[in-house]
């Protein structure tokens, strides 16, 4: 197997974009959502119940306990959490010397510290993957940076520590349970169309922020549907078992194949940062030979290989070949693929059970486990043999005290995650060691590791159900209240947001899914319309001046569910219809019963007063001096520009490389020979802990990996 430096820098570079729009896209929702006069007030999930500091952060692990000992709120905390940890993942993204694990501790522990207050609107499954990674990012990033260490000619394994891939493969393991966990619940769901395979006719128009190419894609033949599903069953169920196939190139195809569903989910749905992850999450499928890590490595000569080697070589690629085949078998005997040439159609269909699949799972499990753990051991393995290549005794001591910590680690957050992937078969989680069960249950709440399943059932199959706030001041002449994201005008795009998440409006969409009783905080909403909150306001429509009761509050506000559809093409401007279904929540105004009811019956009302905090306090006034800067500005478009920031710093970067590197006094001089680095197949790996003999052939490497 080749090297993972670069795969283990991409990775590490995509946790920090991952974490960077996270935090940015949640500090612009924090006052409506969080703050004093939010929907939500985040200073009632911390009340202090005379525990022990270290107990209180350990059952409720938030820094945010800190923020009265600042005269800062909770939610100003939150704000000072997030830009902090906005500013220090925009730094690990842009410079090397910040990928380091303290700062990925950091940026995890503050993110866990927003999910402890965050309550319904952090509740996402994208928002425990980001913490999941983030903390393997703590392990995989190296404690000083690869230019302090001799590495490898030719992009081999040389310049690897021992213990420096072992986390990185949890990272592998981290994403086949996310994506076999997302095919499986489809089917063991029971839902109708996963098992019609009709789901992407409902899916384009129904999930919760469409983009402008989900209506295009609406509109497709529904046998290509139909072979759509057939190929998202393909690759979250039968490909990533591939992910630890010991021949290279079904990693690779492995690899390809999640890229390919993820960009398209990116082009016809708004999903946050959540695509982002998973494909930071692909990184470990790659290597260094093939993201070329060293100048020429792809083009060096053919040599001439012993027999055993192309035997070998022979063997992989049928064995390859049957891999292919056995896929395209089971997916056209399982799913009755069909090709009718005069219609030019591909017809499928299920053709197993409900019963026959569950049967199947059961038995395939338990064996997935084990693939885990045989593929683990591998790693294990692999890594003690190069600590015997290590010389020297003292280095080598060093070497094992890593490496016992590292594999430790990795073995333990194993076991932790294997409670949380059996959810998908009550038998398989049954039959685990105790011993992982009590591990789990002792870090549940730290969120090391997760349950996941995505899509598990199509919603809106009669239509897409939405709700539709309305206020008046005479309770006769209502107007609507738009949001800037989710459906409501007929005749206005979807828009595309990615990778800003305008949290609201996704709770929205899972409140039209249910009576309004579900979700208690649609009357804190309601509550905040009739006072007129203008952070709640700017969730809606960050342009006050755009919403339609902006000069004074309405005097009553209502809700009405809709069902809304794509429209067909050919209807001019408009890319919605719609029909009535009925009253979501009563016209209620400030003092009704109704109103004052619900805020009872789900402890929305707080009369006590807020905690007190020094209002004049230097750090509440920059905090509010920075908000007041970057209000002006729709979150998309902060976090398109951090984009486009950071494109034009990596352009300089390029640019300037060439001259650090004429600059840099380890290059050599204009007119002098490069010597070429000697290539050795076997004891390459005693070199990494040894000093290089001579400094001008050490010199000359370090200056050809800068280049």
């Amino acid at each position: 197997m080749a090297g993972s430096r670069l795969p283990r820098r991409l990775f590490l570079q995509g946790v920090a974009a991952g974490f960077m729009f996270a935090f940015a896209s949640l500090y612009s929702q924090i006052p409506g959502l969080y703050g004093p006069e939010g929907i939500l007030p985040a200073r009632k999930t911390l009340r202090p119940q005379g525990k022990g500091r270290w107990q209180q952060l350990w059952e409720t692990p938030t820094l945010l306990w800190e923020a009265p000992r600042l005269g800062l709120d909770t939610a100003q905390g939150l704000e000072l959490l997030s830009l902090l940890g906005a500013l220090l993942a925009l730094g690990a993204l842009l410079l090397s010397p910040l990928r380091h694990p303290v700062v990925y501790l950091l940026l995890w522990a503050a993110y866990l510290s927003a999910c402890q207050v965050g309550q319904v609107f952090l509740y996402f499954q994208w928002d425990s993957l980001l913490l999941e990674t983030g903390f393997l990012a703590v392990l995989v990033a190296p404690l000083r940076p690869a230019s302090h260490r001799k590495q490898a000619p030719q992009g081999g394994r040389a310049g690897a520590l021992p213990h420096e891939d072992l986390p990185f493969w949890l990272v592998r393991w981290l994403l086949f349970r996310l994506m076999f966990a997302s095919g499986v619940v489809k089917l063991t769901s029971r839902c109708p169309a996963w098992w019609g395979l009709t789901a992407l006719t409902y899916h384009y128009e129904t999930q919760c922020l469409p983009t402008p190419a989900a209506w295009f894609a609406h509109h497709l033949p529904v046998w290509l549907h139909k072979l759509s599903v057939v190929a998202t069953f393909l690759i979250e169920i039968a490909v990533p078992p591939l992910f630890f196939a010991p021949i290279r190139r079904l990693r690779l195809a492995a690899f390809y194949s999640q890229v390919l569903l993820q960009v398209l989910i990116i082009i016809t749905g708004n999903y946050n940062f959540f695509n982002l992850m998973t494909l930071v999450l692909t990184t470990a499928l790659l290597d260094d030979q093939h993201l070329a890590a060293e100048p020429g490595h792809g083009s060096r000569k053919k040599t001439t290989t012993s027999w055993p080697k192309a035997l070998l070589a022979t063997l992989s690629l049928l064995l390859e070949l049957a891999v292919y085949g056995l896929l395209a078998y089971g997916t056209v005997h399982y799913f009755g693929l069909e090709v009718d040439w005069q219609q030019r159609t591909i017809h499928s269909r299920t053709t197993f059970t409900f019963h026959q699949f569950s049967q199947w799972l059961k038995t395939l499990m338990l064996p997935t486990v084990w693939l885990g753990v045989a593929s683990l051991a591998w790693e294990l393995l692999s890594a003690l043999w190069r600590w015997t290549q290590v010389r020297g005794w003292l280095r080598k001591f060093s070497a094992a005290v890593k490496l016992s910590l590292v594999s430790t680690a990795t073995v333990a957050l194993f076991l932790i995650s294997l409670v949380p992937y059996s959810y998908v078969e009550p038998g398989t989680h049954g039959r685990l060691w105790t011993g992982a069960h009590r591990l789990f249950g002792a870090v549940e709440h730290l969120q090391l590791a997760n349950s996941y399943g995505l899509f598990r059932r199509m919603t809106g199959l009669g239509g897409r159900p939405e709700v539709v706030l309305e206020g008046s001041y005479d309770g006769h002449h209502w107007m609507e209240i738009e949001f800037m994201y989710k459906p409501g005008n007929l005749s206005r795009p979807p828009p595309v947001v990615v990778p800003h998440q305008p949290r609201l409006d996704w709770q929205m969409w899972f409140a039209a899914l249910g009576p309004h009783t579900h979700s208690p905080w649609f009357t804190s909403l309601v509550l905040r319309l009739l006072q007129g909150k203008e952070p709640v306001i700017r969730l809606i429509q960050s342009q006050v001046a755009r919403y339609p009761f902006h000069k004074q509050p309405p005097t009553y506000v209502r809700a009405q569910r809709y069902k809304y559809w794509f429209s067909q093409p050919g209807e001019q401007g408009q890319w919605w219809r719609r029909q009535w279904v009925e009253e979501f929540f009563p016209p209620v105004s400030l003092g009704d019963p109704t109103l004052e009811t619900l805020l009872r019956q789900f402890g929305l009302q707080d009369k006590s007063p807020p905690r007190a905090r020094s209002a004049n306090s230097t750090l509440a006034q920059a905090l509010h001096w920075t908000r007041t800067q970057l209000s002006p500005l729709e979150a998309p478009a902060l976090l398109w520009g951090l984009l486009v920031a950071i494109g034009a710093v990596r352009v300089v970067q390029a640019l300037l490389a060439p001259w650090s590197l004429r600059s840099s006094p380890l290059a050599p001089a204009s007119g002098e020979k490069r010597r070429p680095a000697p290539h050795k197949d076997s004891g390459a790996a005693s070199e990494q802990a040894t000093p290089a003999p001579n400094p001008c052939t050490s010199s000359s490497r370090t200056a050809r990996r800068k280049k």
